[in-house]
């Protein structure tokens, strides 16, 4: 899987073009481009091609426009992924109400990136330990941190709670995308591989030897439809984490 690093443009011509403090206009004769326009190309090709397949000349490609107009607006591929970054994190949904307390509006949180994830796949490509320092991110990070401010964490706890939740989501979206993707890359489904297995694995197979796992593998298989579902792996592991963060609500208003 090809890995691309957010922030490794060049840091003014980033910044001018995430906080559009520079963008230059079209000129006379030509098709009309801006930053957004471009983002949007650029986006429309990772979403459907994957981020191995984006390029300057691919995004001119999507536009109808030749390559070098689009340095016009954007340097290069690493300020224009911080673009595409900043530009689809301004999708989450953020209400300003959300019915119930912090739990709820931390698991609307998660909800909102694992959808996020599944629309744009790429994202789980960029390695984001460096942030896009973009007003999207920027207002996204403000609004999820407003989920939980005033509920008796630290700060510091506060951004690792943060962390923790989408740190799952990120994990979880990836196993989800990776399902999805395996009919399309291996050239079989899950039925077809599985019924190519199943023969030599009723010859190995020693439930004896592995009581607990054959066990274990079948109440789960039945359950799931099969040996993974990305949706439980979520909606189980979403509500331990949250069950975590509580024991360590409470554990703060005991304190207090």
């Amino acid at each position: 899987m090809t890995v691309e690093y957010s922030g490794k443009g060049d840091p003014a011509r980033s910044l001018a073009l995430l906080w559009r403090t520079s963008e230059r206009a079209s000129r006379k004769g030509k098709p009309e481009l801006n930053v957004d326009r471009i983002a949007r190309a650029a986006i429309a090709v990772a979403d459907a091609e994957g981020l191995q397949a984006l390029s300057m000349r691919r995004v001119a490609e999507k536009l109808g426009v030749g390559t070098m107009s689009l340095y016009t607006y954007v340097p290069g591929k690493p300020e224009l992924l911080d673009v595409m970054l900043d530009t689809v994190y301004g999708e989450t949904a953020r209400p300003d109400e959300v019915e119930g307390g912090w739990r709820t509006r931390l698991e609307q949180i998660a909800r909102e990136n694992w959808a996020l994830y599944l629309r744009h796949p790429w994202l789980l490509q960029v390695a984001a330990s460096r942030p896009v320092l973009g007003p999207n991110v920027t207002a996204k990070y403000d609004y999820e941190l407003r989920a939980i401010d005033g509920i008796g964490l630290s700060d510091v706890e506060m951004d690792a709670v943060l962390t923790l939740v989408t740190g799952f989501v990120h994990g979880t979206a990836r196993g989800a995308v990776e399902a999805a993707q395996a009919e399309s890359q291996t050239g079989m489904s899950d039925e077809q591989w599985w019924a190519a297995h199943a023969p030599f694995l009723s010859r190995i197979a020693d439930t004896s030897r592995f009581p607990t796992a054959a066990r274990v593998g079948e109440a789960a298989g039945q359950a799931l439809g099969g040996a993974y579902s990305a949706e439980h792996a979520f909606e189980f592991g979403l509500q331990r984490v949250l069950d975590g963060i509580q024991a360590l609500v409470d554990d703060r208003d005991r304190d207090a």
